[in-house]
């Protein structure tokens, strides 16, 4: 296989995975994903997002794109969020002290109150201080948000709504998470400071919604 075959054999699996995402129930769960992170916004809380290695980025990158911006043509506040991932320090700290199967899970215990959500990336949907986290989320009655992968593991059973990438390929799983995580924040974004998206935000409690405009 030539190096162009490679390319071209890459990029058509990637569009398949994320067509096959758009025509299953997974475009429905990502709807209301938007829907539970518009109503934590609204109601004060923040999100929260974790992930191992490609996914702590990923974690970082969609918390950069609520707080920050995501596109050049709509301006507005900052939307707060938080990458459980950034700290090198704590995690450093923790995971040489204690392990790593805590190191999430303990700064949900120190950070998170309802009603913030955690957004949990895995793509095997089974790394333990993933599911440690959401478990110790639930328990703070704190939504909790997967984005996943094949057959979703054992988070597809642990959070409280569950977006599984149809795909075995840990890397196309990896791509279409950031391609959900840019689709949250612009329908996050359009609800809390848009003129045109209505039907996400109808289905929250609209006194605060309006204090949050």
């Amino acid at each position: 296989m030539t190096a162009l075959q490679i390319v071209r054999k890459h990029l058509a699996e990637s569009a398949a995975v994320k067509l096959q995402l758009a025509d299953s129930d997974a475009a429905t769960s990502i709807v209301e994903a938007a829907r539970r992170l518009v109503d934590c916004v609204a109601r004060g809380g923040k999100i929260m997002l974790c992930g191992n290695g490609g996914s702590a980025m990923d974690s970082q990158h969609i918390a950069a794109e609520f707080t920050n911006r995501l596109r050049s043509s709509k301006e507005r506040p900052g939307i707060p969020a938080l990458a459980l991932t950034a700290d090198t320090a704590f995690l450093t700290a923790r995971g040489n002290d204690y392990g790593f199967d805590d190191v999430f899970e303990r700064l949900v215990d120190t950070l998170g109150h309802s009603p913030d959500a955690l957004i949990a990336i895995s793509t095997s949907g089974t790394s333990r201080n993933i599911v440690r986290a959401v478990v110790r989320a639930r328990e703070k009655a704190i939504f909790t948000i997967g984005l996943l992968g094949g057959t979703g593991g054992v988070l597809a059973r642990k959070v409280d709504l569950p977006v599984i990438v149809p795909s075995a390929s840990v890397q196309h799983i990896q791509e279409s998470h950031i391609a959900i995580g840019h689709i949250l924040c612009e329908l996050v974004e359009e609800s809390l400071y848009g003129s045109d998206l209505t039907d996400v935000i109808e289905r929250v409690v609209p006194s605060e919604i309006e204090t949050v405009k």
